[in-house]
């Protein structure tokens, strides 16, 4: 499993993992260029038939970093802001940004059980994802109304979904083709709370018997940890995957952090 210091040392940035000024923001969004002390970018690979545009580069990765920027203004003052997050290669490359759009009350009313619409862009600030969630119970007493997540590639076309499963004490996903076919599952631990240790949701088979991935929450040191919500994620799969599914599981990513990492320090 990687973790944020096997990425190469020239793919770090001086702001918390962050180019200080591409924070990703709708229709705000700029590519990295390398030489400028900015995160090396990804190459574009070339985009086989029916994958959809910008999901490319998903083709050529079977690991995934994403950076939740850190806000001090959630830091100092517990302001809950529009998450803002960079996700990398394995090499330290930069792949997409990634922004909340979300208005101030929901933000501070509803908190990590808020709907959200997450917007995914490439390095050319094309938008080639969406992320959205719309607003349900977060109680493990109403099973007839849980958590769930749509991916739309390119936005306004769904290619698969994150359905949480109902189970007394664990954590657990279903990740859905574009039909709506369950695919794969999403386990996770009995406690979501580890000290100085990551915390591993597997992706399994349907019959939950073989493991073909992981999302891992990392651990990102004591004072990060204690006074900010801003996490670190790695994720797992085949190569061999379909691009469509792989967007599946990067969706599942920020479900579960909303759930289970996104409440105020």
């Amino acid at each position: 499993m990687f973790t944020e210091r096997n990425l190469q040392s020239s793919a770090m940035a001086t702001n918390n993992g962050y180019p200080i000024d591409l924070q990703p923001q709708k229709n705000a969004m700029g590519p990295a260029i390398p030489g400028q002390g900015q995160v090396p970018v990804m190459p574009v690979p070339q985009r086989p038939a029916g994958c959809p545009p910008g999901l490319e580069y998903l083709t050529q990765i079977d690991q995934l970093l994403i950076q939740q920027k850190v806000e001090l203004a959630e830091v100092i003052l517990g302001w809950e802001t529009n998450n803002k997050y960079m996700v990398k290669n394995s090499m330290g490359q930069q792949v997409f940004f990634v922004a909340e759009e979300n208005d101030c009350c929901n933000r501070q009313c509803c908190g990590p059980l808020r709907s959200f619409v997450l917007h995914v862009q490439d390095n050319m600030g094309q938008e080639v994802m969406t992320l959205t969630r719309p607003l349900k119970c977060g109680s493990c007493c109403c099973p007839c109304c849980l958590q769930e997540l749509e991916i739309q590639s390119p936005p306004g076309n769904p290619i698969g979904y994150v359905i949480q499963n109902w189970h007394p004490f664990l954590p657990k996903y279903t990740i859905q083709n574009e039909k709506k076919e369950a695919v794969l599952k999403i386990v996770g631990p009995f406690c979501s709370c580890r000290c100085c240790a990551d915390v591993n949701f597997d992706v399994l088979s349907m019959d939950e018997s073989t493991k073909v991935g992981r999302i891992s929450k990392q651990w990102t040191g004591l004072v990060r940890e204690a006074f900010t919500d801003a996490d670190n994620f790695g994720i797992s799969f085949p190569m061999d995957l379909d691009v469509k599914i792989k967007a599946a599981l990067f969706g599942a990513c920020f479900l579960i952090d909303f759930m289970f990492f996104e409440h105020n320090k």
